[in-house]
């Protein structure tokens, strides 16, 4: 057995399977998961379970890594090990882009809520149902293009709209947050590859001359949906803890219809 198939079977029997929803009531020989409750909880085979616990797997993808890591609720020093058994240690030079288990919950109890996570140099990494039926769905643009500053400075979203005073203060706080990160990460290629592509752009050379360094955390905007009309929203920023990653959660302006709206679209 490999260091991460005895992990993951340690792991599997130290889990409750009332505490993550299994409620078969058959005699059990040991008090955590069967094999095939955590392959169905992460959504691969039971064969496949037991080749990695076995060690005759060969390195499952970072995908089934996260899977395996929120069916056994793993903290996320626990998936860090996990990410780093299966051979995906960080790279301290590139910016992170895993999303951890209990961001992922965290997601899954904002369903009243648009939500998104970006990564340090704003790529849109995941989104929920509703942020995808307020601002469109996201896989309609190709990957390099779900970035927050491509869609901003390259007007790449017809259902958003900002006042002057918004829009201005959002490009400098987007640019002034680059800034910093391109010192964070200075060696990153994905960092470079971005400030290139805006270079083209005048709004955001005049931002960048001015060597602003500050971290964004707010905005407001408003989303104009087909069927519903004008929602006024405020964006709240959460940056996670080693990281680096931003959970944007939309929040309805108040004095406004926007949380109705919200409700009907969810």
């Amino acid at each position: 057995m490999s260091d991460l198939g005895a992990a993951l079977r340690a792991w599997r029997d130290r889990t409750d399977p009332a505490v993550v929803g299994v409620t078969n009531a058959s005699p059990r020989r040991v008090a955590g998961l069967r094999r095939g409750e955590l392959a169905a909880l992460a959504g691969i085979s039971p064969e496949y379970v037991a080749r990695l616990e076995q060690g005759r797997a060969a390195t499952p993808s970072a995908q089934v890594c996260t899977s395996l890591a929120r069916a056994l609720r793993l903290s996320d020093d626990e998936e860090a090990h996990l990410m780093r058994l299966a051979g995906f240690a960080a790279d301290p030079d590139r910016i992170p882009h895993l999303i951890p288990s209990s961001l992922h919950r965290v997601i899954d109890h904002l369903g009243g809520t648009p939500v998104a996570v970006y990564d340090a140099v704003w790529r849109l990494l995941h989104w929920n149902r509703l942020f995808a039926a307020v601002f469109g769905d996201p896989t309609d643009a190709a990957v390099d293009d779900r970035n927050a500053l491509i869609i901003q400075f390259e007007s790449r979203n017809p259902r958003v709209r900002q006042t002057d005073t918004e829009r201005a203060y959002f490009e400098q706080s987007l640019v002034a947050d680059l800034r910093a990160t391109s010192a964070r990460y200075s060696n990153d290629p994905d960092v470079a590859a971005l400030i290139s592509r805006m270079a083209g752009n005048d709004r955001f050379c005049r931002l960048w001359a001015l060597q602003a360094v500050a971290n964004h955390e707010s905005a407001h905007k408003t989303a104009v949906h087909p069927g519903v009309g004008a929602i006024p929203l405020d964006a709240n920023v959460l940056t996670t803890q080693n990281t680096d990653l931003r959970l944007v959660v939309l929040t309805p302006r108040t004095n406004t219809t926007a949380r109705e709206k919200l409700d009907r679209l969810g």
